[in-house]
């Protein structure tokens, strides 16, 4: 059975750095496309970024700079390291893992709040 599962979120000041991990198993997850999303309290859910089964990666603009997004296909995992944290950064981050053909696979995500 598919699962997927997001850690490494907490407390961390301004400017501080985080990485986030999104483990997947019952899967081919090389041939699968990751996202990380995130949602704050009333707001809507947010890409932050993607990386695709060839490694492309795409940004969303809010985090340009601050954010990367890889994976390691020997671990199942894809990571975000955020660096420069920012408040408006707090959010529950999600992690996608999704392929063109088939179910999305979600995460129940992490928690990260960037407060002094």
């Amino acid at each position: 059975q598919a699962q997927v599962v997001e850690s490494g979120g907490g407390l961390v000041q301004p400017g501080g750095s985080l990485r986030l991990s999104c483990a997947a198993s019952g899967m081919d997850f090389n041939t699968y496309t990751i996202d990380w999303y995130r949602q704050a309290p009333g707001k809507q859910r947010e890409l932050v970024a993607t990386i695709t089964t060839n490694g492309d990666t795409f940004y969303g603009d809010s985090v340009k700079g601050r954010f990367t997004i890889s994976r390691d296909n020997a671990k199942n995992t894809v990571y975000l390291e955020m660096n420069s944290l920012k408040p408006e950064d707090t959010a529950v981050y999600y992690c996608n893992v999704r392929r063109q053909i088939g179910p999305n696979y979600w995460g129940r995500g992490t928690q990260v709040t960037v407060s002094s």
